[in-house]
């Protein structure tokens, strides 16, 4: 796989094995090597914090502080570059991993969700 590029808005969209190839790569090239399981999982947790500020301060009650950054897209991508090093890290297979569960939430929900009157209205 060729080098990361910063190049905004030349690549192409990326599957989940794809992703988790790029950051794998970028790890290994730039990055020298992961974090452990257990500190990227606190890293993870404190990206999703990142998320939950800005969606409380753009679609809750509370306003952004004064410079305060609130970019959505990339504090989401934060937590997806975190999510792909774990995968990568436990030898998970994003990709098969959510195919299955995609299968297992339509059997489950196929009727639920239709069938919920707070979602008709």
């Amino acid at each position: 796989m060729a080098a990361p590029t910063n190049d905004v808005g030349t690549q192409p969209d990326l599957g989940l094995r794809q992703a988790q190839q790029l950051v794998d790569d970028w790890i290994r090239q730039v990055g020298v090597r992961y974090f452990s399981e257990l500190t990227n999982t606190a890293i993870l947790a404190e990206e999703v914090g990142e998320v939950a500020r800005i969606m409380a301060r753009r679609y809750g009650d509370q306003s952004f502080k004064a410079g305060e950054t609130h970019d959505l897209g990339e504090e989401l991508a934060d937590v997806l570059f975190v999510l792909l090093c774990l995968a990568n890290q436990t030898d998970t297979d994003l990709a098969e991993a959510f195919h299955r569960r995609m299968e297992r939430k339509t059997q489950r929900d196929r009727d639920r969700h239709l069938n919920n009157p707070k979602l008709t209205s």
